[in-house]
């Protein structure tokens, strides 16, 4: 497939000189270049991942290569994949443009009857590049969007049909949204890269000749014990090496496909359903929403305010508005803003970011700065070794060549000269062999690919592997409140409406009768059409409620209020959304009312709705002014329930002359509907867990953007926040002198009313001026900022956005703070487990090398060789398996003690000590 790809842009050449156009395939338009590879693509390939030729076979980069290499070599690194992913876009696009004008727009296309045949009337070349090539005109010739959904047998309101048969045709026409894989390799190759280390052909030489020789000098079997010893010694080594990269790269094909275990919400059969995102086909209707990344290529079908992030594609950096006039969506790119919905038209391989991708597939094959700092101590060793080695054969041999010098015979040689002469070239390699720490950055690798193994089976799902060993150095955790500490599940349990207030632990439907039928009207229109949830019905035709856990709750408030949600979005017509984000901590939409004129309807954080408020509804239901001493009753009401650890929300409308020509929904001027109070509670072993870092010397910090009452609470149940402990707004924070920062950062706990700069000038702050080690966790497209900042990006699998796991080392599946810690646990597993192998591994290496050298420079006596497959064992095999047994006796104790303590004589592990290691 891939070569197939990269000859497609070649055609272009003729341009150039006086060939003709490619001759148009039979019964076909002619065929559009596959943009995204051709000529530029042999820029992207890394050096040491392909061939002088463009071949797609790849080679592994030879990881145990260290000994004898040059540091420059550890330390290179290739160019970001970011740039290289710009630059094919950049040909992509030219390539697309060019062939553009190639075209021949007077063409009648012609459906291929293979795709007739199947029940559609347009092929995946064709709808391919109508996208990628944003081509309106070539969109309008096949009727528009109308027209495009009619010919892949679709229904823009319904989906596609998911009858027996029909999804197989649909797939094998258009193919699956799925990007092409390279051939795994074999156990075989990584025996054949084992065998490529320095030292092992070095040692295999060696055993060679002494093989040779011995039998030659002493016959079998007596000769060939030596050699047969150290091929021994040469199979274990390269066995354990082979068998540690092999599962590794298996660890890491495993990683790469829950990765892709993305859900997105689609409508198929005419009913809104979760599907995964690689089940996706052309024809199906894809729901968008903010932080979600576009699945495919497509076309927008419906939608408010839709902002596309396309800088991964384009490197423009200015934010893209989808509409009617500009109606293209390109896999891979992000939702900024808003939401809507798209007609996929192309998946899979066919799609700009998947012909990219192909350009750019590599595994998990790159060291972490643990191993390459690891790697170049051994290259120091080595190269001792190596000294050593030299010194050793020169004294050894100096006797017997100043022998023969001084009796003339320097060019007679017999053959036991030869075999001491030898027996001295083995005690030099002997020397090199135990001197390099063999083990070394085999011990991390089976340490680090353990860790990874087990942090997914603990619901951590480790995307950089450097995570694992930077996790175990935090000092710092800057948490998010809502999903991470708190459960997630949130249900309306108090609200204020006409100033009254309420407690709702009962059925509500007798509050209606409680409350003027205007206000319950009036908070059910609020509700049911200022949402960002929806209520739809499964297959199995009961009722189900899509959204975020805040907007689930209020929907059921409303429903459980005798609210009839598909009924309400039908009696008004939705003329313009504002989408919740963080920094105005609202959401607002324009109604058009059935019987005339416009209202805007606006609900977000208590307070700063409330202040926008003028008016409210009173207990007659008649609207009347918002004075100051209603104002305050209606405040502390605020405070009341945040103080009860509840999150609190106001609504309120107002009308408006004329909303289809406001360009920006007003801010104020607003009437007062009601305040809820959403219950959502602390997880279970949330406090254990907190107390658990504390005594480990990890803080735990709060960063939230809930009222300061209800984060304090919230908080204080966790145990996060402490009797010495501050707790302050992010207004306050923002206004702070770098000098009062310096004074409060250390003492404060909990940072509410936050936005996301103010996260991540708190994670700079902390990571440059107080040193600290930083793990953040977010969830959200605003928090990726932070996360990638921070030493650990911790990001949310349940309620965290695709853009917010892109920018993350970790994914928390279950998005539990004590998930975090266990993270912690291990991350500090793997530091103590390296420091206990290093002190054994270099006291075995410098003691086996002083007492060889010493034994045959003073007594000319040197140890045998029958020793040095005993030596490879110890120094190399045995110590690596006895290190995965400890790691699985550390993360035994983990589960039952405290983080840092094991019970079988570990100290405590601080952060000063890991750095110090």
């Amino acid at each position: 497939m891939h070569s197939g790809l990269l000859a497609r842009p070649l055609q272009l050449a003729p341009l150039y000189g006086a060939a003709s156009p490619p001759a148009a395939l039979p019964c076909r338009r002619t065929p559009w270049a596959r943009p995204g590879l051709g000529v530029s693509t042999a820029t992207l390939r890394r050096p040491c991942r392909r061939n002088p030729c463009g071949a797609a076979k790849t080679e592994r980069p030879d990881r145990r290569g260290f000994r004898f290499a040059a540091a420059g070599q550890l330390s290179s690194s290739p160019r970001p994949q970011r740039e290289k992913l710009q630059v094919a876009a950049s040909a992509s696009k030219a390539a697309v443009q060019l062939q553009n004008g190639l075209s021949l727009q007077s063409s009648q296309y012609v459906v291929p009857e293979d795709v007739r045949a199947a029940g559609f009337q347009i092929d995946a070349d064709e709808l391919t590049s109508i996208v990628e090539s944003r081509d309106t005109e070539r969109l309008t010739e096949h009727g528009q969007l109308d027209g495009i959904a009619d010919k892949l047998a679709t229904s823009l309101t319904d989906g596609i049909s998911t009858r027996e048969g029909l999804l197989g045709q649909r797939q094998e026409i258009y193919g699956v949204n799925k990007f092409a894989e390279s051939e795994p390799r074999s156990f075989w190759e990584f025996v054949w890269d084992a065998l490529q280390d320095t030292t092992l052909i070095i040692l295999a030489a060696c055993a060679f000749v002494s093989l040779t020789v011995g039998i030659a000098t002493e016959g079998w079997p007596n000769g060939s014990h030596d050699g047969i010893g150290i091929f021994a010694s040469i199979i274990l080594v390269v066995s354990v090496t082979a068998t540690s990269d092999y599962q590794q790269s298996l660890q890491f094909r495993d990683l790469d496909k829950e990765k892709r275990k993305i859900l997105v919400q689609v409508t198929r059969d005419g009913f809104r359903q979760r599907t995964l995102i690689d089940d996706l086909l052309p024809g199906d209707v894809v729901h968008l929403a903010v932080g979600d990344q576009v699945p495919a290529d497509g076309v927008f079908i419906s939608g408010f305010s839709l902002l596309l992030d396309e800088s991964s594609l384009t490197g423009e950096s200015e934010p893209v508005d989808v509409n009617e006039d500009k109606p293209f969506l390109s896999s891979g790119t992000k939702v900024l803003d808003g939401s809507g919905q798209m007609l996929v038209t192309a998946v899979g391989m066919r799609t700009q970011w998947g012909k990219l991708m192909a350009a750019l597939t590599e595994g998990g094959n790159d060291e972490t700065p643990l191993q390459v700092k690891l790697s170049g101590v051994a290259n120091i060793i080595g190269k001792i070794g190596l000294f050593f080695a030299v010194l050793t054969f020169i004294v050894l041999s100096q006797e017997l060549i100043g022998q023969k010098y001084h009796d003339g015979l320097l060019l007679s040689w017999s053959g036991d000269d030869v075999l001491e002469i030898l027996n001295h070239f083995a005690v030099a390699v002997t020397i090199v062999v135990v001197a390099v720490p063999e083990g070394l950055p085999l011990a991390v690798t089976l340490s680090l690919a353990y860790a990874m193994e087990k942090m997914m089976n603990d619901k951590a799902l480790v995307r950089q592997l450097a995570a694992c060993e930077t996790m175990g150095s935090a000092t710092v955790i800057c948490s998010d409140k809502t999903g991470t500490l708190t459960s997630n599940r949130m249900t309306v349990v108090k609200a204020c409406i006409c100033g009254n207030t309420l407690e709702f632990n009962d059925p509500l439907s007798s509050l209606s009768s409680e409350l003027p039928e205007v206000a319950v009207e009036t908070l059910l229109e609020s509700i049911l059409t200022n949402t960002g949830g929806e209520v739809v019905i499964d297959q199995n035709g009961k009722q189900d409620i899509i959204g975020t856990p805040t907007e689930t709750a209020l929907l059921e408030f409303a429903l459980s209020l005798g609210g009839n949600y598909k009924q309400k979005r039908q009696e008004s017509k939705i003329v313009k959304v504002e989408p919740f984000n963080s920094v105005k901590k609202r959401m607002t939409v324009i109604l058009e009312l059935p019987g005339g004129g416009y209202r805007a309807h606006c609900k977000g954080a208590a307070e700063i709705v409330l202040a926008a408020c003028d008016k409210f509804i009173d207990g007659s239901g008649s609207v009347v002014p918002l004075d100051k001493k209603t104002a305050n009753l209606l405040n502390d009401t605020i405070e009341t329930f945040s103080s009860e650890a509840l999150r609190t929300l106001c609504l309120a409308y107002r009308g408006l002359e004329d909303g289809s020509t406001q360009e920006e929904i007003p801010l104020q001027g607003y009437t007062f509907i009601g305040i809820v109070g959403i219950k959502d509670p602390v997880r279970l072993g949330v406090r254990e867990s907190v107390a658990s870092c504390r005594s480990a010397g990890i803080a735990v910090k709060m960063v939230t953007g809930d009222n300061i009452n209800t984060a304090k609470a919230i908080a204080r149940e966790c145990g996060i926040l402490t009797d010495g402990g501050l707790a302050i707004e992010g207004a306050e924070f923002r206004e702070k002198t770098p000098e009062e920062l310096l004074e409060l950062i250390p003492k404060m706990q909990v940072l509410a009313r936050s936005s996301p700069l103010d996260k991540l000038a708190l994670v700079k702050y902390l990571r440059t001026t107080s040193n600290e080690v930083v793990a953040v966790t977010g969830d959200g497209t605003n928090d990726a900022p932070a996360l990638r900042e921070a030493d650990i990006g911790l990001a949310m699998g349940i309620a965290g956005t695709e853009v917010a796991k892109e920018s993350a080392d970790v994914v928390i599946l279950d998005d539990n703070f004590s998930t975090i810690v266990t993270v912690a646990k291990w991350g500090r597993s793997v530091y103590v487990n390296i420091q206990k192998f290093v002190q054994f591994q270099l006291t075995v290496n410098i003691v086996a090398l002083l007492v060889n050298f010493s034994s045959a420079c003073f007594t000319g006596i040197p140890y045998p060789q029958d020793c040095l497959p005993m030596i490879l064992l110890v120094s190399t095999c045995l110590p690596s398996h006895g290190l995965l047994t400890h790691a699985r006796r550390c993360a035994a104790d983990s589960r039952s003690t405290s983080l840092g303590e094991h019970d079988h004589g570990h100290p405590r592990c601080t952060s000063t000590c890991h750095r110090t290691t």
